[in-house]
């Protein structure tokens, strides 16, 4: 059983999109900065097929729609990361204690480690999708979440700062490297994989913060 709500999340935040799956493996946060999460037919569909998977999701924009214009504000890593805690502060209580995934990409990605790193009880997976893990190097050592790094053969910019990053990580980790994929994997069958991926990993990694 899907229960859908508009997710108060405090200014400057728009309402996020909350889904609760009745009795569900755990709660995935999307983590993006393009300022269309909501509204994002790809976003909406993964979050869906993780509904599927019996993921409770929620969907918001890390950023307001001024803020998605600025480029800087777009790649302030630490900005991100404060957005997204701030996000997870505002669950409701059922949700406190389920046992949280974090789903980044592009500079969203290197807020789910900065928050990972910080909040190790809280946060029991990530997975980044075309991620820009570089924004967050300070903290590559000090993750402790299992961490999946998914990006396209065909997105060049990307392949060495998350082949760097996974290098360097010292948790759980594995970098998937999607044959066809650019950027933002619009590739015909791309999100097929990064859902099958994602939901595995998601899957495999997420238990209650008491059982870590």
């Amino acid at each position: 059983m899907f229960e859908r709500s508009q997710l108060e999340l405090g200014a400057p935040l728009a309402a996020g999109e909350l889904c609760v799956v009745t009795g569900g493996r755990g709660l995935i946060v999307f983590a993006h900065a393009d300022g269309d999460l909501r509204t994002s037919a790809r976003s909406v569909e993964l979050a869906q097929r993780l509904q599927r998977r019996e993921f409770s999701t929620l969907l918001f924009d890390l950023l307001t729609p001024d803020e998605a214009h600025d480029a800087p504000a777009m790649q302030d890593a630490n900005l991100l990361a404060a957005r997204l805690e701030q996000a997870l502060q505002a669950l409701p209580p059922a949700l406190q204690q389920a046992p949280v995934g974090l789903f980044g990409a592009d500079a969203g990605s290197a807020a789910a480690l900065l928050v990972a790193a910080r909040q190790p009880q809280r946060i029991g997976a990530v997975v980044s999708r075309g991620g820009r893990p570089e924004l967050a190097e300070s903290v590559w050592g000090d993750v402790r979440a299992p961490t999946l790094l998914l990006v396209g053969a065909a997105d060049p910019a990307a392949l060495e700062p998350n082949r760097r990053a996974f290098a360097r990580l010292r948790c759980e980790k594995r970098i998937d490297v999607v044959p066809r994929a650019s950027h933002l994997f619009l590739e015909a069958g791309t999100l097929d994989v990064v859902s099958q991926h994602a939901g595995d990993w998601f899957a495999a990694h997420l238990v209650p913060p008491a059982a870590r």
